[in-house]
């Protein structure tokens, strides 16, 4: 045995990894590990065979022998560990799959938590981003317990290094499918990944995947994120990059500030952008503009609906925001509710991209403030910090002041405190005439009538002192007694802001040589920098610049005099007493003095010019000069200079300030002619939706006039008809009296008839006055027309008289029909003598009955024609 061992320490090392012995496997993996240790640098030869052949650490990592993988995967550490950044980028592609597949789900723990090292080693010698790429088609995989290892990895992964350095969103598009899997276990892994992901982005991390779970599951995550709200996300493990990075730079401060976020994290960049433009339907445009504030509001709901998404893809916008600008004008606080939502989301989801519609939607938002229900002002506020977000302070500034000046005081209070919300979130200080221009506003309003005004602009003041500092804001508070300057010292003690005025950096001490003129974008008026540099470049000595009023090398000047007296030095502090001001002196005046000094010493100490050889050196070669006049002859020359570059400097100041000022104008200019724009717009859209009104009323009218035509010459058709009946009627009516016209002595029966004209008649008619009645008629006969009634026959009617509609058929057969009937028979039954010879007692009483059925037969008729009239009206 000990021979065969013997023979297999001498096999190259090539041949022991790959033995199928698994002991001399392991006892080579051990080998090498040491070797690995032991080495110097990473150029040593130990690394030389591995990285030429890196794909045979694929059958070391995933080695069928337990004890041997274990080892195999702690050689690939040192190899990694001691190997750098080269071994890592050469063995990466072998070993992941099969870290994967082998390493992290092996049943030792020391294994896993080996494999697991190994792979956060992997991201520290480079980046995150090609590992995560390489693990994620593992959370496919077949088999449950790889998809759970390779979720407990990516836990471990973001743990470590954070979701600051891990990227995080190819995960959180995984994280659906693995809330879905079958396996409890991988469910598990994915609450895990899930809860450390919430300590880094905290809500902004949840419109990606959240409605895609089960209402249980949303349940279950929203306790655990209950629990780790509070937690601070802190990265424990730094890239090599990262860690080369804080030891160049203060250790401890990068720490903390790579560990620890800064306020809420930013996930805009995790969302893939939407485009919303599509998704709006055609009726909408139609819809907003509707006469009726449900229709509105409807409009809006659909348009929130499509906007509220974290990222929107940046289009043209411009007609949108017009509709939601004329929409805060709405009479209907609920329509403006949802507009104003409707912009929050807009702003939101395009950043600075629609900072070029601040100037359409920002004043009529901004002028609804004047509403006093807070859910008004709540969205409106919200709205109008998405859009202070999309821009900047100098960008809404000039319009918030015009807002501070409103006579309504609802509008006033919600703008100042708009303001301190945007002084609050501000990242970038104030310049100086921004500082005089809310100053000068907001100290006006310390005297307002209301106290919830005079509080909120003490708010302001106190705000913008923490930014700018207490020096910069006394001018500004000095006029104002003692309580408003405690209200204001109150808040600013109190107040929480992101931005900092930064002082103006110290000018770093020059390097002897000449001096050069001052530049024009940094003039240090009356600093004894442009004094001393030349002295020192000559090899004035120090004793004799301080003599002249000229701080030593120790002093850095500055513009500021509070600095140059901190940055004196004790020797300077000592010879010109508290006050250092003696020391600065003008060009001018150092210029007479000098001249002074080199009229009193003759050019005799050449070699004092020599006393600095760099001076020399940088300067041209040039015969030698008296040490003062040599000295301050360029401050001599850089007098006139500085003279004109200091009045060029003040024209310059006065240009810009008339230029700010004219561009104010133009602004305040056209904000009006917009606002104008949008008043004239509004009335248009009312006299267009007053003309359509009108219109609609017309047609209307004219619909309701063309039927009542149609009716009415229905009515007459049907008039017309009856009116045809009624003549057929009245014709038949004369024909058949004119055919069946009885003879006198049947008029008696006629008259005597039960039924005619529908009345009972008296039967106590003789036959004598029939007779009378008779002859009567007879007698006067020829001197008649035949159409009137004679006492020959019954009574013929006129067209005038007679029915021409009779109520019951009774009627209808009388007199006609028993004329005709019963006229016969009487004809038959008597004759002519017996007729004549009757008892007729009354003759007139007879025609007197006739004339009063004929009356009521005319009555009838008019009642029927008057019903046959209300009928064809109808």
């Amino acid at each position: 045995m000990a021979d065969s061992e013997e023979d297999y320490s001498s096999l190259p090392l090539a041949d022991r990894v790959t033995h199928k012995i698994w002991k001399v496997r392991k006892q080579a993996y051990e080998d090498t590990t040491k070797e690995f240790e032991r080495s110097g640098s990473e150029t040593d030869g130990c690394f030389r065979l591995w990285l030429n052949d890196a794909s045979i650490w694929k059958g070391i990592v995933a080695d069928s022998n337990v004890a041997a993988q274990q080892e195999g995967i702690n050689c690939l550490h040192a190899f990694l560990q001691f190997g750098g950044t080269n071994a890592g980028a050469r063995s990466r592609p072998h070993t992941i799959p099969a870290l994967a597949e082998k390493g992290i789900v092996s049943t030792k723990a020391a294994t896993k938590a080996k494999a697991i090292d190994v792979l956060l080693l992997y991201i520290e010698l480079d980046t995150p981003a090609p590992i995560i790429e390489d693990l994620l088609p593992f959370l496919s995989h077949k088999m449950p317990k790889v998809v759970a290892a390779t979720t407990n990895v990516l836990f471990a992964i973001y743990r470590e290094f954070g979701a600051k350095t891990a990227n995080p969103k190819p995960v959180l598009q995984q994280l659906p499918k693995l809330f879905a899997h079958g396996d409890k276990n991988v469910r598990a892994e994915a609450v895990n990944l899930t809860v450390e992901l919430y300590k880094w982005l905290k809500d902004g991390m949840k419109p990606m995947f959240f409605n895609d779970l089960k209402p249980v599951q949303q349940k279950e995550l929203d306790e655990a994120f209950e629990k780790v709200k509070g937690e601070p996300a802190k990265q424990a493990r730094f890239l090599r990059s990262q860690q080369a990075a804080l030891a160049e730079s203060a250790a401890a401060e990068n720490e903390d500030e790579a560990g620890e976020p800064e306020g809420e994290p930013d996930t805009f960049d995790l969302f893939e952008p939407v485009d919303i433009s599509n998704k709006i339907p055609k009726e909408f445009w139609d819809q907003v503009n509707s006469t009726k504030w449900k229709d509105r509001k409807e409009s809006l709901d659909v348009l929130y609906g499509i906007v509220n998404v974290p990222r929107i893809k940046e289009e043209e916008f411009s007609e949108l925001i017009r509709v939601l600008a004329k929409s805060m004008k709405d009479a209907n606080i609920t329509v403006v509710i949802v507009a104003a939502n409707c912009v929050e989301c807009i702003a939101k989801g395009l950043r600075t991209a629609f900072a070029k519609y601040r100037s359409t939607i920002f004043v009529p938002t901004a002028e609804r403030l004047k509403e006093k229900k807070q859910a008004v002002a709540d969205a409106l506020g919200a709205a109008l910090d998405s859009i202070f977000n999309s821009t900047s302070l100098t960008d809404i500034l000039e319009d918030t002041m015009e807002l501070l000046k409103n006579k309504n005081p609802q509008v006033k209070l919600e703008s100042l405190r708009f303001l301190i919300r945007c002084l609050r979130n501000t990242r970038t200080a104030p310049s100086k005439p921004e500082v005089k221009m809310i100053s000068d506003t907001v100290t006006k309003l310390l005297a307002d009538t209301l106290e919830a005004t005079r509080a909120a602009a003490a708010e302001a003041m106190g705000t913008l002192m923490k930014i700018m500092g207490e020096r910069a804001m006394n001018p500004f508070i000095d006029g104002l007694d003692e309580i408003r300057k405690a209200k204001i010292k109150e808040f600013f003690e109190s107040a929480q802001v992101k931005a900092k005025d930064k002082p103006p950096a110290p000018i770093a001490p020059q390097a002897a040589g000449p001096s050069k003129p001052p530049s024009k974008k940094k003039i240090v008026p009356k600093s004894a920098a442009t004094q001393s540099q030349p002295s020192r470049a000559l090899g004035v000595p120090a004793t004799a610049a301080a003599g002249r009023g000229v701080p030593d090398e120790g002093t850095t000047p500055v513009k500021k005099a509070p600095v140059v007296q901190k940055l004196a030095s004790k020797s300077q502090v000592s010879k010109l007493g508290r006050k250092p001001q003696p020391a600065l002196t003008s060009p001018t005046r150092s210029a007479a003095a000098t001249d002074d000094n080199a009229a009193t010493n003759p050019p005799s100490h050449p070699k004092l010019g020599l006393g600095n050889r760099g001076g020399l050196t940088s300067r041209t070669l040039q015969a030698p000069q008296s040490n003062g006049k040599s000295a301050e002859t360029p401050r001599a020359a850089d007098s006139p200079s500085f003279a004109a570059e200091k009045a060029e400097l003040e024209r310059l100041r006065s240009e810009r300030e008339n230029w700010i000022t004219e561009n104010m104008n133009h602004r305040a200019e056209k904000e009006k002619l917009l606002h104008e724009l949008s008043d004239i717009r509004l009335q248009n859209a009312q006299l267009i939706e007053e003309h359509t009104h009108d219109v609609l009323s017309i047609k209307a009218k004219e619909t309701q006039l063309l039927r009542l035509r149609s009716d009415l010459q229905t009515a007459e058709e049907n008039l017309e008809k009856k009116q045809r009946e009624v003549d057929r009627l009245k014709r038949e009516l004369a024909r058949f009296s004119r055919a069946s016209s009885p003879a006198a002595t049947d008029l008696g029966d006629a008259l005597t008839h039960d039924s005619f004209g529908g009345y009972s008649r008296d039967r106590t008619v003789s036959a004598t006055s029939i007779s009378g009645l008779s002859d009567h008629n007879r007698a006067s006969g020829l001197s008649r027309p035949r159409n009137r009634s004679s006492l020959a026959g019954p009574p013929s009617y006129s067209l005038d008289d007679s029915p021409s509609m009779y109520p019951s058929r009774d009627s209808m057969r009388s007199p006609i029909s028993d004329s005709g009937s019963n006229g016969g028979k009487v004809q038959g039954s008597r004759s002519d003598s017996e007729v004549r010879s009757g008892e007729i007692t009354d003759p007139n009483e007879n025609w007197k009955r006739a004339a009063q059925v004929t009356s009521q037969l005319k009555m009838r008729i008019e009642q029927m024609k008057a019903r046959q009239h209300m009928r064809g009206v109808s």
